[in-house]
């Protein structure tokens, strides 16, 4: 063993939004983690190795177990490191939400301002790879024309943010970050990256803009690389400390032992397939095995998600 099988591997890429909202975790954490660096478009072969198809940025890897969707990775390093929790009292139903409209509502807003105005300068490699992952026309002309109607609603989400920043808390749960702040600033930080001008409404949100300082030097916590093929040796080397588990309330009869599938219910619907080993109303977990890897367990959360017997 390499003696890294308990350390974070994370499978990103620097200007994967999903990712950024992951390493402000790693901050608020101050989390030591490597960084695996995958290809930012199609093929991907061992990051597909590792997870039996599923091809989205990121993925985190704790030796044999492998986390992908940043839902699932944030619930498992809330389990692994809960202080500084990543929630109040108040929100730890609440911030999920607020997660999910981040990353579906916000998201998109965001995507279609980027693209509606830089996407004429974009590689074809990268629009093709993109079409592939959401099964539909990556058209710039369209975005293009719907820019200024999405900018109108990235302004009224940030407008939100700014109503919930207006009694002087710091962050938007209260005294200290969490899950609801990395959830929505990697929106803004995407945005900087590649198109800042869309950002030209924090002008007139003054206590969002200074909420978005104060997230950004939270920093990403204590990072160190690694390579793919460490990466894929560790798996190999490791087994999974993810014990059976059956869900007692589980809707549609899926228990241990089950093959079953599982696939975003929204882009990247790639049907990952293995062995049912735990499950409960947040998460599912699933064995299988490749020669590159051997034998792993891939989680996954339920929320977005959809698992189905193969």
């Amino acid at each position: 063993m390499s003696g890294k099988e308990n350390e974070i591997l994370f499978h990103q890429y620097d200007v994967s939004p999903f990712s950024e909202k992951v390493r402000t975790v790693f901050g608020i954490k101050q989390l030591t983690w490597h960084a695996v660096e995958e290809p930012v478009i199609m093929p991907k072969p061992e990051l597909t190795a590792l997870t039996g198809g599923y091809r989205k940025i990121p993925v985190m890897q704790i030796g044999a177990d492998v986390y992908c969707d940043t839902q699932i990775i944030i619930r498992e390093l809330e389990r692994r490191y809960p202080k500084p929790s990543l929630f109040t009292e108040a929100d730890k139903g609440l911030a999920w939400a607020v997660s999910m409209w981040a990353d579906r509502v916000l998201f998109q807003n965001a995507v279609a301002v980027i693209f509606g105005n830089v996407g004429q300068a974009v590689d074809e490699s990268f629009i093709k790879d993109r079409e592939a992952l959401m099964g539909r026309p990556f058209d710039v002309n369209a975005m293009k024309a719907a820019a200024p109607l999405m900018a109108e609603q990235l302004r009224a989400g940030l407008g939100w943010l700014e109503d919930q920043l207006a009694d002087g808390r710091k962050f938007l749960m209260g005294a200290a970050p969490g899950l609801a702040d990395a959830a929505c600033h990697y929106n803004l930080a995407f945005m900087r990256w590649l198109f800042p001008d869309g950002l030209k409404a924090l002008e007139h949100l003054p206590k969002t803009a200074a909420w978005e300082e104060r997230v950004r030097a939270i920093g990403h916590g204590d990072r160190q690389e690694m390579s793919r093929d460490e990466a894929l040796a560790i798996a190999k080397a490791a087994t999974s400390t993810t014990k059976e588990q059956a869900d007692p309330h589980e809707p549609n009869e899926l228990k241990p032992g089950d093959k079953v599938s599982v696939m975003a219910d929204d882009y990247g619907r790639d049907p990952i397939t293995g062995t049912l080993v735990a499950s409960d109303a947040q998460s599912v977990a699933i064995k299988r095995d490749a020669p590159e890897v051997g034998e792993v367990v891939v989680h996954f959360p339920r929320a977005g998600f959809f698992i189905v017997k193969a």
